[in-house]
């Protein structure tokens, strides 16, 4: 329901990472926004591809961005063979926030093989900050319409993960 920027590539090499680190590091750093390496041995990252579950389970390493108490962590966290699918939800965080996450986006880029990014806002595909303003805003009201059928609802629920559930009737 919310707005979310979703994404998945493949990185180029371990120069291709190690660059990609220290850009989005810096990036993060510039707007305040809270850091977090990500390096695990083993983890269970879940994974979809065409419409069926396809998890990976092995050695990760990346970072996790946190733009803002409002907005989801931004994960950068590649698989053994650089490779990796996320997603942001921005819903809450505000246009700031989403165009940061989209600029971040476009700056790392180059280092992948292949990027895809699905914007539910759609501002990676068209650059209209007023169509992205639509999405935040018709996607305000149907929570809002959803919360006046049922009062004792909830929105902007943050789960342990930092995910975050638009509504909760």
């Amino acid at each position: 329901m919310g707005v979310t920027i979703h994404f998945e590539g493949q990185l180029k090499d371990q120069v291709a990472f190690q660059d990609l680190m220290e850009l989005a590091k810096a990036f993060a750093r510039s707007r305040g926004w809270e850091i977090e390496p990500i390096d695990l041995q083993e983890t269970t990252l879940a994974r979809v591809r065409d419409e069926k579950d396809w998890d990976y389970v092995g050695p990760v390493s990346g970072v996790a961005l946190y733009p803002g108490p409002n907005c989801e962590p931004m994960r950068l966290e590649f698989d053994r063979d650089l490779y990796i699918q996320e997603y942001t939800k921005t819903q809450f965080a505000g246009l700031g926030i989403h165009l940061s996450i989209v600029e971040l986006l476009r700056e790392i880029e180059p280092f992948f093989q292949r990027l895809s990014v699905e914007d539910e806002g759609e501002y990676w595909e068209t650059g209209d900050a007023e169509t992205l303003a639509r999405h935040f805003s018709r996607c305000q009201e149907v929570i809002e319409e959803e919360l006046r059928k049922s009062p004792a609802g909830r929105m902007n629920v943050k789960t342990p993960s930092g995910r975050i559930i638009d509504l909760i009737v």
